[in-house]
């Protein structure tokens, strides 16, 4: 995490450079932290364009070791001494903490410029160092132990590709299989180019691995040599001419393994003859958005799936047995160690070959199953040489991202905008023009799933990822990496054992009474500290409290009282925490995330937050009974510009509170009081142009109406609103709203939406009872062009669904749950319907009915 920790301290020094931080630097220091920013953004630099450039894995794990070291020292000096400054209490202090900051920043000065000239003058192996070779040579070994010519659990997929490079296509097809790496794509692209059908079909096959490093000569020598039988030794341009002249007029199948970059292919492509005579392309990448780029629009990447359990056992059982079934006393243990392959073919026949190396007994299987961490640790061992591919060629903005997605628990679904969060107050998330970081982060995550190393998990109602997955394998690929990178996730036993000496401490372990949970000594070295156990002791709070410098803190599963311990946290840049106490966050200038909570539920509100100079902030939610103060009765309160999320429990002074974040993506207002001032809350909504999302929560809401209102609103609930059915149509006003959500937000027994009523965007639609609505009238295609999935619950009174909705023609589901029996009938006479009709695409999803 080099390149994370220049970033850090980055951000720490441009933090300073503002004008508002004049408190801390007179003009002397600020030459010299200008100067400093300089030298650590040379060395980013250096490391991004090193990674792209050089083979030498060896000689950059050391260059980025060495530099992490020594900034991780300097960011230690900058922080401990800023600190001193922040907390001073009086002027004197004040004035002798500056200076010794200025001293520190002069040894920080120098140290850095020393790492600079040190790091310059490394040479790197042109060709690779030697341990890059042989981890080379063991992935083509192991590659080629591993995929065999099997296709258990791959039949479809078979069929697919087989379909495709005999169809009646004459055009030259490129057909792009993507996955994960040891999911089987060279198996299945193998057993393809061997295919009788296949080999008859087409007068010359060739196949040619590419894998990370591209070398033109190389591939060229091996198709010449499958086309013509013989090795030219010539000229790269002589050698496209033969390889040219062979295939021109003939029908050909290229296979083209693990292909790495879109470069590669443009270099590629020239050489291949397009005859209109039936030839294919055959391409196996791990890389989404190469599969996307070589494909034709006819024929979309073939994205190569897990197996099933079902499968995976198949897989596991001829590997092991060959032709014989397992022994029915070995089956249920088996299968219990299969299901922890996840479905990944490589480690499927990895387990096997582990397994064939000893007896198979119950005793020898059942002491495996008991001891699956330690047995797929050396699984993971296996497929390292193959897996670790993907990380090593990840450019260095995106390592640091990966690393931590590992540190979530086994087989959870990560949410999303969490963890986007956190790469934000980690400094994983560079800014990129005209972009907010929030909107860069998501292009991180996209980035990673096109390479096959994260998994989509849920989706929201507007297509956009709400939760993602890892492979097991790949996390421990995570947890080997991250172990190096000062990054540590525990399990099992005791927690401070593991924090001695750590930058960032992920917590995954329970509470245990027989250890003990005191610090020996201060682990000022802390950086994250993130709990997702599920119970720790009181003690915990005080240990939290020696981490000074400590930036990242998540410990809202810590049911203890942080109140007094999160104000002298000040270089906190993420807090989530429970409090029973007022707090001041005065002096948390770097604050971008805020979730806080009492643990004590009360009835009234109790405590205020004061936000007005959080200039740095991004997410605040800040649970009842807390609320934040009014902000116009602070003293020179700052617009906070950078605020995207929030969301306000009972405030008295939403209409206030919102008037000074302009930049808002998303709210969520709570408020269940008699009178509140809707007014001038949907007067300062107006001022919000941007706003993304938004979630009332209300006993009772005013109708909003108007053609420029909330232009960019895409995501609207509504909760306990009692808006009248025939007031629902100005919500048609809105002009970009995709998802539509209603919970208990409308009333009255009958909805009817007229012709000219047109909700243009609207995708999702739900409505969620209990209502009393009995008869609703719509013009279905007319009111919905491009609805795509309707929603109904606890709607007991509906008569049925209009039949105009089956006309719509991008609806894709029909979502019934807890409603009476004759809108289970209506849905299914629409979907009878369109059937007859030809659409055979429109689902009808019928759960726990209610007659």
């Amino acid at each position: 995490m080099a390149y994370a920790a220049l970033s850090s301290l980055m951000y720490t020094l441009d933090q300073l450079l503002k004008p508002n931080q004049s408190f801390v630097c007179q003009t002397s220091t600020q030459q010299h932290l200008e100067s400093l920013y300089q030298n650590i953004f040379v060395l980013q630099v250096f490391l991004d364009n090193t990674t792209k450039e050089t083979k030498d894995i060896e000689t950059l794990k050391f260059i980025e070791k060495r530099i992490r070291d020594v900034i991780y020292k300097a960011e230690d000096k900058v922080d401990s001494s800023l600190r001193n400054i922040i907390l001073a209490d009086c002027t004197e202090k004040r004035e002798g903490a500056a200076k010794f900051f200025e001293e520190e920043l002069l040894k920080v000065e120098k140290d850095v410029d020393s790492l600079n000239k040190e790091v310059m003058l490394i040479e790197f192996n042109k060709n690779g160092s030697k341990s890059a070779e042989l981890a080379s040579i063991s992935s083509s070994l192991q590659k080629s132990t591993i995929e065999e010519n099997t296709i258990v659990g791959m039949e479809d997929d078979f069929n697919i590709i087989l379909d495709r490079l005999t169809s009646q296509t004459e055009e030259l097809t490129v057909i792009p299989i993507f996955g994960m790496g040891g999911i089987g794509k060279t198996t299945l692209a193998k057993k393809v180019y061997d295919n009788s059908c296949i080999r008859s079909r087409f007068d010359e096959q060739a196949w040619v691995t590419i894998s990370q490093e591209y070398n033109e000569r190389q591939m060229l020598l091996e198709l010449v040599s499958s086309i013509t039988g013989s090795k030219h030794e010539t000229s790269n341009d002589e050698l496209m001419e033969i390889l040219y002249r062979g295939l021109k007029g003939r029908r050909f199948l290229i296979v083209i393994d693990d292909i790495w970059s879109t470069k590669a292919w443009d270099q590629m492509q020239r050489i291949f003859p397009n005859d209109d005579n039936g030839s294919r392309i055959l391409l196996t990448t791990r890389l989404k958005y190469v599969a996307d780029y070589v494909s034709c629009p006819d024929f979309p990447p073939h994205s190569k799936s897990f197996l099933s359990l079902k499968d995976s056992w198949n897989l596991f059982t001829e590997k092991l047995f060959k032709k014989y079934p397992c022994p029915p006393l070995l089956e249920k243990t088996g299968k219990h160690i299969v299901k922890q392959c996840r479905g990944l073919p490589l480690s499927v026949v990895v387990v096997a070959g582990l397994l064939g190396k000893m007896d198979p007994t119950h005793d020898n299987w059942t002491k495996v199953m008991k001891n699956l961490n330690s047995f797929f640790g050396t699984v993971s061992e296996r497929c390292q040489s193959i897996l670790s591919l993907s990380y090593n060629y990840l450019p260095q903005y995106l390592k640091a991202c990966f690393l931590y997605v590992g540190g979530f628990p086994e087989d959870r679904e990560i949410n999303v905008s969490k963890l986007i969060r956190l790469w934000i107050a980690e400094q994983f998330v560079n800014a990129r023009k005209d972009k907010r970081l929030e909107v860069v982060a998501e292009e991180y995550v996209e980035e990673l799933f096109d390479r096959s190393l994260i998994l989509t998990g849920r989706q929201r109602a507007n297509g956009r990822i709400e939760t993602c997955k890892i492979h097991d394998l790949l996390r421990q690929l995570c947890l080997s990496e991250a172990h190096t990178e000062n990054v540590v996730h525990v399990m099992n036993g005791n927690v401070l054992e593991a924090i001695d000496d750590q930058r960032r401490v992920i917590l995954l372990s329970k509470y245990e009474e027989k250890y003990d949970y005191r610090l020996r000594h201060s682990s000022g070295i802390v950086r994250t500290f993130i709990s997702m156990g599920v119970a720790f002791p009181k003690e915990m709070c005080s240990i939290i409290s020696e981490f000074k410098l400590i930036k990242v803190l998540d410990a809202l599963l810590i049911k203890t009282d942080f109140s007094a311990v999160i104000p002298q946290l000040v270089h906190l840049r993420y807090v989530a925490a429970n409090i029973e106490e007022g707090l001041s966050l005065a002096k948390l200038r770097n604050l971008q995330t805020v979730i806080l909570q009492r643990l004590t539920v009360l009835d009234k509100l109790e405590q205020q937050v004061d936000i007005s100079r959080m200039s740095e902030i991004r997410h605040l939610d800040i649970r009842w009974p807390l609320y934040i103060s009014n902000p116009v009765e602070a003293e020179q309160p700052l617009f906070l510009n950078n605020l995207q999320t929030l969301y306000l429990y009972k405030s008295p002074f939403v209409a206030e509170i919102i008037r000074r974040t302009p930049n808002l993506k998303k709210l969520k207002i709570l408020d269940d009081s008699e009178h509140p001032d809707w007014p001038a809350i949907l007067d300062s909504l107006s001022l919000v142009q941007d706003l993304e999302a938004l979630h009332i929560q209300t006993m009772k809401w005013m109708i909003f109406c108007g053609d420029n209102f909330l232009p960019n609103l895409k995501q609207l609930k509504l909760t306990c609103t009692h808006i009248r059915w025939e007031d629902v149509k100005l919500l048609a006003n809105l002009p970009n709203l995709e998802v539509l959500k209603g919970d208990r937000a409308f009333d009255g027994t009958y909805w009817k939406l007229d012709e000219d009523i047109v909700f243009h965007k609207l995708k999702y639609l739900l409505l969620y009872g209990p209502y009393n609505l009995e008869r609703w009238e719509a013009a279905g295609s007319d009111n919905f062009p491009v609805l795509e999935e309707l929603k109904l619950v606890s709607l007991y009174d509906l008569e049925e669904i209009p039949e105009s909705i089956g006309e719509i023609m991008t609806l894709k589901i029909i979502g019934i749950k807890w409603c009476g029996s004759d809108v289970e009938t209506s849905a299914k006479k629409i979907q009878q319907e369109q059937q007859s009709l030809g659409n055979y695409e429109l689902q009808v999803k019928i759960s726990l009915m209610v007659c």
